[in-house]
């Protein structure tokens, strides 16, 4: 039995650095190692997520599973550490024999330090350790002072969550990733030159600890070695890292400018998947609507459906059966700007009676 405390890495940057690339290199040369991975669910981590399933990760030679995926239904694990993070880890917990290192991977405009706070929860505390918070550094994209690939494409899907912080600029995102980092992966140096390697380290240096190392990479290609094992501790020394937006206790942290945002809740009974979602993408184009999530009952099913989406993307799966003395219905929350609950749900009602056939 361990009992030891399980490291766990802590892996973060903007959209496009190369987070899941560096995910799988690590993965592909455990060497041994059992690894629990947990991941974001939402914009290219949903598809990086099936990528990481379908590529056979956490199986052995005969296909017997070694570690678990987890995936995390909110893109942004410092708001929700309470509601799914914890649930996660304590999961793990009940499987510690059977992991040897925890990689988690945040969102890429999600905050690393109130995560890395979050290993003081008293569940996990003595159970969990953070051996080090990598940052993944898009080298050609801050070597064009755009921090990421395509900034436009990252604002507007920063925008288009009410989870995440919609008032900082970029770079203090940016800034805030590189504060918390233990390792940064400047990345993708096989697109630049040596003039602008030199300038994004420059760039990134005033950012980080002195003693924090640069280290630069080709598609997260490292000795892991070199990933794993740090030793860090970070969770013991993170209040000590300068960042724009505060500890997690302080309450303009903890806010999130969530105020600006509605939050109803609309019904229904038994309905077919797809009437469902293009019921709801109905909405989605007459409101504004940022995200959707909740659960369906779908006729002739016995598990429960989970839905969420973001504009007009839907994700869905099946969770669990119904439970005996549980009311199966539809229930989705819509959040938004200026919703009005009675008018969604007419509007729900009509678009699910305009789908079903005609008798």
């Amino acid at each position: 039995m361990q009992t030891s405390k399980i490291p766990a890495t802590i892996v973060t940057g903007f959209l496009g650095s190369g987070k899941t690339t560096l995910l799988r290199h690590i993965l592909d040369n455990a060497n041994g190692r059992r690894i629990a991975v947990i991941v974001n669910e939402f914009g290219e981590l949903g598809i990086d997520g099936e990528i990481l399933q379908g590529c056979g990760i956490g199986c052995d030679d005969n296909g017997e599973p070694t570690g678990q995926l987890y995936e995390l239904a909110n893109g942004c694990l410092c708001c929700t550490v309470q509601e799914e993070f914890f649930p996660v880890m304590e999961q793990l917990l009940e499987r510690r024999g059977k992991i040897d290192h925890v990689l988690i991977e945040t969102s890429g405009l999600a905050l690393p330090k109130p995560l890395v706070q979050a290993f003081h929860w008293p569940s996990i505390r003595n159970a969990f350790t953070v051996d080090a918070v990598v940052t993944v550094v898009d080298g050609p994209a801050a070597a064009a002072g755009q921090f990421a690939a395509n900034p436009v494409a990252v604002d507007a899907q920063r925008r288009a969550d009410p989870n995440l912080d919609h008032e900082s600029p970029l770079h203090e995102l940016f800034e805030d990733q590189l504060a918390s980092a233990d390792l940064v992966i400047l990345n993708k140096t096989d697109l630049m030159d040596p003039a602008q390697i030199a300038a994004v380290e420059a760039l990134v240096r005033p950012e980080i600890p002195a003693e924090v190392k640069i280290v630069p990479a080709q598609a997260g290609k490292l000795d892991v070695a070199m990933l794993l094992g740090l030793q860090r501790a970070s969770e013991e020394t993170i209040h000590l890292r300068v960042d724009h937006h505060g500890n997690a206790e302080d309450p303009d942290h903890a806010d999130h400018h969530h105020d600006e945002f509605d939050s109803v809740v609309v019904e229904a009974g038994t309905v077919e998947r797809d009437q469902l979602i293009g019921a709801l993408q109905q909405l989605v184009a007459a409101n504004t609507i940022y995200r959707i999530k909740g659960f369906a009952a779908l006729p002739g099913k016995a598990m429960r459906l989970v839905l969420h989406g973001v504009g007009q993307r839907f994700d869905s799966y099946f969770d669990r059966a119904w439970r005996a003395a549980e009311p199966q219905g539809t229930r989705v929350v819509l959040i938004g700007q200026d919703l009005d609950r009675a008018a969604l749900q007419a509007s729900l009602d009509a678009a699910l009676d305009a789908a079903l056939p005609a008798r």
